[in-house]
């Protein structure tokens, strides 16, 4: 077994969602780490997100109590281990983009476990939010690192940017998520 300092992000990610999953705490993989991974990184998040796939989320001292049991202490709202420089966070699920509920959480086989993950196409849609609604302009190079990066559904991507009342955002981004890098 891989020591913790020695583990890259998605790694890390899956071996606490290993040890989450011993706990009945089945998590997800969100945020930026998700583009850290899917860009192959070159796009560098220190934190991992972690949501709860389920509806109901768990007591935070369900967490903290597993959390504990892998050497990682509580500093407000996220984790830290001595061992690593990346922090774990648990915001409230259950995993959405924007206005929906995420549509695929897909599994990758890591050296310390199965890491779980939203799909590079809803990985491109929670970056797209904070673009459509905070006019954030680096989620919006996320957004096209993923895309250009791995295969994403963009009839998913339009539909849903419909349902955010972005379809005009999403036809200036359009050609832009799309062009190979």
């Amino acid at each position: 077994m891989k020591t913790i300092d020695t583990m890259s992000r998605a790694e890390l990610a899956a071996f606490v969602q290993e040890h989450l999953r011993t706990r009945d705490l089945d998590m997800v993989l969100s945020g930026g780490a998700c583009v850290s991974v899917y860009s192959q990184g070159k796009y560098l998040s220190m934190d991992l997100d972690m949501i709860h796939i389920t509806l109901m989320s768990p007591k935070r001292k369900r967490i903290r109590d597993a959390m504990h049991e892998l050497g990682f202490a509580e500093y407000v709202r996220h984790f830290k281990h001595p061992e690593t420089d990346f922090l774990v966070e648990f915001p409230a699920g259950p995993p959405a983009v924007g206005e929906e509920p995420v549509k695929e959480i897909q599994e990758r086989h890591e050296t310390t476990g199965i890491l779980k993950i939203i799909s590079p196409t809803d990985c491109v849609k929670d970056r797209l939010t904070g673009f459509y609604h905070d006019d954030d302009h680096q989620c919006l190079e996320q957004a096209i690192l993923v895309a250009r990066g791995n295969p994403v559904d963009f009839n998913e991507i339009e539909r849903w940017s419909k349902g955010e009342g972005r379809s005009d955002l999403f036809k200036q981004i359009r050609e832009r998520l799309k062009k190979k890098a």
